[in-house]
């Protein structure tokens, strides 16, 4: 009996490390994210993770999921299905200025042309992030691309304003990090994941 009771547990716990190894995190600026992401009932996998850096201070890390592993920022916005980027913020930021900073962003990375076809999409944006009065150290701010729903914002797991539906304003999301002129020039490669 107790033969089997031993076999039972030691049994019970190659399950559980298996299972541990198999929800690895990676460290980035100190926050972990998880290997995979689920969204739209789709698992992702971690394209690539860094951390902005601003001058000399750190801003937040960040991590990409995709169905499929992308190298090309062409790759990453062509890429089909659900996507998600995380921030794990570094540090206390209101939610004015990070709404400036992704406008800021947008605008460096898009033409007129381009950002002329998301104009509400932008405003109802803009709104969101004012509706963060502090974000803290800490938080995570998630932003997924979910197809037929469109762009879903949360904060620390909480919707924050309404659905954006084109896909191509997620794609000039995307570009603030993975456009010709990136906000953090090392951050790009670390999100293709073609460094370290």
């Amino acid at each position: 009996m107790k033969t089997n009771t031993a076999i039972r547990w030691i049994s019970g716990l190659g399950l559980a490390l298996s299972l541990a190894a198999a929800a690895q995190a990676v460290e980035v600026g100190g926050l972990k994210f998880d290997d995979t992401a689920k969204v739209a009932g789709k698992e992702l996998k971690l394209n690539g993770a860094g951390v902005r850096v601003r001058i000399v201070v750190k801003v937040y890390a960040m991590a990409l999921y995709l169905t499929e592993k992308k190298t090309t920022t062409a790759g990453v916005l062509d890429s089909a299905g659900p996507r998600r980027f995380t921030l794990g913020l570094l540090r206390e930021v209101t939610g004015d200025e990070l709404g400036q900073a992704f406008m800021a962003g947008i605008t460096a990375n898009t033409d007129k042309a381009e950002r002329s076809k998301f104009v509400n999409q932008l405003a109802q944006f803009g709104e969101a992030f004012v509706s963060i009065p502090t974000a803290r150290k800490g938080d995570v701010i998630t932003v997924d691309w979910v197809p037929d729903t469109g762009t879903v914002m949360a904060l620390n797991g909480k919707q924050i304003g309404e659905p954006l539906k084109d896909v191509g304003f997620y794609n000039a999301v995307l570009k603030i990090w993975l456009g010709d002129k990136p906000v953090d020039s090392t951050l790009k490669p670390e999100l293709l994941g073609s460094k370290g």
